[in-house]
């Protein structure tokens, strides 16, 4: 048997702190990989940004998410003292911490094997705009 494996950066603009939907970019890479059945993993290179596969139906999920975060840790907390990009700095490496910064899903009949309500996003957890890097690896 002969495995392969096939890699590319996705670069992702950001307009700020919100979920960016990727699924399709990546499909498109695996599906012009040739690689039939195997496993995709995504890794993004940044520690204020995550990854997440969840609801692509309703964006009340996704709203309902950055709520949860918002609460959960809170920009400008007077406890952190790493705030050099300003205070949204250190809660957004918190949030990195907590979420997930790769994600691997199966490639079946060359295309990403998401369930029906599942999308793969980039949640952005920095105010200002950024440009994300994402290593996509098709191996099969």
């Amino acid at each position: 048997m002969v495995h392969e494996m096939k890699q590319t950066i996705i670069n992702i603009k950001t307009r700020g702190r919100d979920f960016y939907r990727i699924d399709s970019d990546v499909d498109a890479f695996v599906h012009s990989s040739s690689i039939i059945s195997g496993l995709c993993h995504l890794f993004i290179q940044h520690t204020s940004a995550s990854l997440l596969i969840n609801e692509n139906a309703d964006p009340a999920v996704l709203t309902d998410l950055e709520t949860f975060m918002s609460g959960l840790v809170i920009d400008g907390d007077r406890r952190f003292t790493h705030t050099a990009e300003g205070p949204d700095d250190m809660p957004a490496h918190i949030r990195s911490a907590l979420t997930q910064t790769n994600l691997t899903v199966p490639i079946a009949n060359a295309r990403l094997a998401v369930g029906t309500w599942q999308g793969i996003y980039l949640w952005e957890h920095r105010y200002e705009a950024h440009v994300r890097k994402v290593v996509v690896s098709a191996h099969g």
